[in-house]
């Protein structure tokens, strides 16, 4: 039983280490691009075929996805030891596949364009495995709204979900703007911030 308890944890430890690199990732990326903007450019512009940090920011990336996702793999197991409905942890493993897959093969295309079918996938890919995550937040706030331990939690993931939804539409409407990076900022921090607080709350219950 230590020993699963073990992996747990360890499965947390990279889940709650996905987001930190992650939000590393475009950090550094404006640091070492003198041109790019938080404010006015999208996060995914760091990573186009023709970024001048490419190769090193997906490293970054690449290395978040694959940890969050091996994290979802073990995240029916790791609430109340896989006690449950199953279908919030079979969205997030979804989601974070579809990350994984975006991260690895589908970059947007020269200046961030949508243009080529990989550069389109990635838009269609992330939209996707953003809808994913937050259904997953909805179907884990029906299956702990009543648990003792998690019903806290619960009532998070219903709050991260709605305010996730909010700043995808006003993410979307600010598309034609040169303050996209910035709202899309928050909203991906929201997801960020989400990922980081379920990691801890399975660390903390194994």
């Amino acid at each position: 039983m230590c020993g699963i308890v073990n992996i747990f944890q360890i499965l947390a430890i990279g889940g709650m280490l996905s987001p930190i690199i992650y939000t590393v990732m475009w950090i550094l990326g404006g640091l070492w691009d003198s041109e790019y903007s938080h404010v006015r450019d999208d996060v995914s512009s760091l990573l186009a075929v023709d970024a001048p940090n490419k190769k090193r920011l997906e490293k970054f990336n690449i290395t978040s996805s694959v940890l969050l996702f091996i994290f979802y793999i073990g995240l029916h197991w790791g609430i109340n030891g896989g006690v449950g409905s199953v279908i919030g942890p079979i969205l997030f493993v979804g989601s974070g596949l579809l990350v994984v897959l975006v991260a690895v093969f589908f970059p947007l295309d020269a200046g961030g364009e949508l243009v080529t079918t990989r550069g389109k996938l990635h838009l269609i890919l992330i939209a996707i495995s953003g809808m994913l995550a937050t259904a997953g937040m909805v179907a884990l706030w029906f299956q702990l709204a009543s648990d003792v331990v998690w019903s806290t939690f619960a009532t998070f993931s219903l709050i991260a979900a709605i305010v996730s939804l909010i700043l995808v539409v006003l993410t979307a409407k600010a598309t034609t703007t040169n303050y996209l990076g910035l709202v899309e900022r928050f909203m991906v921090s929201t997801y960020q911030v989400f990922y980081f607080v379920l990691a801890l709350m399975v660390f903390l219950t194994n």
